[in-house]
């Protein structure tokens, strides 16, 4: 196998590490490379937290709080790293760290650096953008980390507590002016016909296309959250690695009169936050998706490409009717997101193809949509079901149905059957009988770890009864629902 150096910033300085194979975590670089062992190692699949350490691009780019885990080493070419160890300055502990210890925020102390650095990335943000933290902040920041031991409460008061810790000594190493463009210069030099390059991290889309022509055998990966599981729990091992979290192109949402087109790269926290832009219901939804780890990581292109039963964001595209672009040195083709796949993991994508764009159909006025997720936990934990669905409603008439479903088949799905049922001339407070019988036949779902068969059915039934009821304006049908509830009464 042919080894790569891996170049990145860190404690200002320009770090420069030879022989680093393609599936090396980051997780791995930080503890035996450099001999940092703060960051733990817990789950060793990105549900725990205890591994987070804080990444950004330049000086002018917020800190990212990820999973070291599941994140491959060289996907942090020329960016900043920090880890725990970086943040106390001369004998001063950090806010955040200085907010634990008089909030006696650890407890048996393993995911104590992961949660600090979750909190030291929220404290840099907020300081820079000037926000004020206050508890439903904190949770969504630290919404990736867990700790087993007992209760969250002094940990949440911790990162309300830091911003009002004076940082007395500013650690000028963490202000370094990090260059724009460095990975796009080291990603410059790769010879598209040379094979002994085992990662391979393009920045712009021609050399992306090109790359995966002459290259269609390497695994070709964005944020790693699902490749990351295939290393570290399958043991799987690739000569080659296709990255495309660089390629410009691909990092941006662009809008248009009708739609908005999200590019492959663009992470899941940017491409939910530019959803709920234009639909503000889906904001819970949007934060249940997963930790801010994971959504800091995670790209919706690959969450996409992946295709999982269980992924989120397919149900909900696919209620929305978006269609996905794949390209190639050929040219592109675009297609309905559903017809993407073709069995369990399986789909369409040619061996010199990449998914590139998704393009989302933008509200009408008349636009009602609804999502639900039903996992074993509120926060960070995968789908036993989702169900999505969207309506034309013009007065009290619904029109255009369009339902996903995830949890229920070997793919993500569009449930046709029960579309077709539903008349131009239902109203908004007519019973629903027919069509939930419809939705609960359609599928044959599997009993597993997360739910039964028979569970599942039952869920789908009801998660339709909860948006007639949604249709119809009735409240506090949700968890979320009674957590505003208890904000406003507060």
């Amino acid at each position: 196998m042919s080894i790569s150096t891996l170049q990145f910033w860190h404690r200002g300085q320009l770090r420069s590490i030879e022989n680093v194979p393609p599936t090396r975590t980051l997780l791995q670089l930080v503890r035996e490379d450099m001999g940092l062992c703060g960051t733990k190692e817990g789950c060793n699949e990105g549900d725990c937290g205890a591994c987070t350490v804080a990444v950004r691009e330049n000086s002018n780019a917020p800190y990212k709080a990820i999973n070291s885990c599941i994140r491959m080493a060289h996907s942090i070419a020329g960016q900043e790293l920090t880890v725990v160890e970086d943040l106390a300055a001369g004998g001063e502990l950090h806010p955040a760290q200085e907010a634990m210890v008089q909030c006696h925020g650890s407890q048996c102390g393993f995911c104590t650096p992961g949660f600090v650095m979750s909190m030291f990335a929220l404290h840099e943000n907020s300081k820079a953008s000037g926000q004020v933290v206050d508890r439903p902040t904190a949770q969504e920041a630290l919404s990736g980390n867990l700790c087993r031991c007992t209760g969250y409460r002094p940990i949440l008061d911790a990162a309300m507590q830091m911003q009002f810790i004076p940082q007395l000594l500013l650690n000028k190493e963490q202000t370094i002016i990090i260059p724009r463009g460095l990975a796009a210069k080291k990603s410059s030099k790769i010879s598209l016909e040379d094979d002994s390059t085992n990662y391979l991290l393009p920045g712009k889309l021609n050399d992306l296309l090109k790359l995966r022509r002459t290259h269609p055998q390497a695994q070709l990966v964005a944020g790693c959250t699902d490749v990351g599981l295939w290393v570290n729990k399958g043991h799987q091992r690739f000569e080659q690695v296709l990255d495309v979290t660089q390629v410009q192109e691909l990092r941006r949402i662009e809008r248009y009169p009708h739609h908005i087109a999200m590019g492959a790269a663009v992470t899941l926290e940017d491409a939910y936050n530019a959803l709920v832009q234009d639909r503000p219901q889906l904001r819970a939804f949007a934060k249940r998706f997963a930790g801010l780890t994971v959504r800091n990581s995670g790209t919706l292109g690959g969450n996409v490409a992946n295709g999982s039963p269980i992924g989120d964001s397919m149900p909900l595209l696919i209620a929305l009717r978006a269609n996905v672009v794949l390209m190639s040195t050929r040219g592109h083709r675009e297609m309905p997101l559903e017809k993407l796949y073709t069995g369990y993991r399986k789909n369409v994508i040619a061996a010199d193809e990449v998914l590139a764009w998704i393009k989302v159909p933008l509200p009408t006025a008349q636009e009602f949509s609804r999502v639900y997720k039903i996992s074993k936990r509120f926060d960070d934990d995968i789908s036993a079901v989702c169900l999505a669905i969207s309506v034309q409603r013009e007065g009290e008439a619904l029109k255009d149905w369009s339902i996903g479903v995830g949890g229920v088949a070997a793919t993500p799905v569009r449930a046709v059957k029960t579309e077709a049922i539903c008349a131009d001339s239902m109203q908004a407070n007519s019973p629903f009988n027919a069509i939930k019988q419809s939705l609960q036949e359609e599928f044959q779902p599997i009993s597993d770890m997360r739910a039964s068969a028979a569970y599942r059915r039952e869920l789908l039934g009801n998660l339709l009864q909860r948006f007639a009821l949604d249709l119809q304006g009735h409240r506090l049908t949700s968890l979320q629902d009674w957590a505003d509830l208890e904000v406003v009464l507060a």
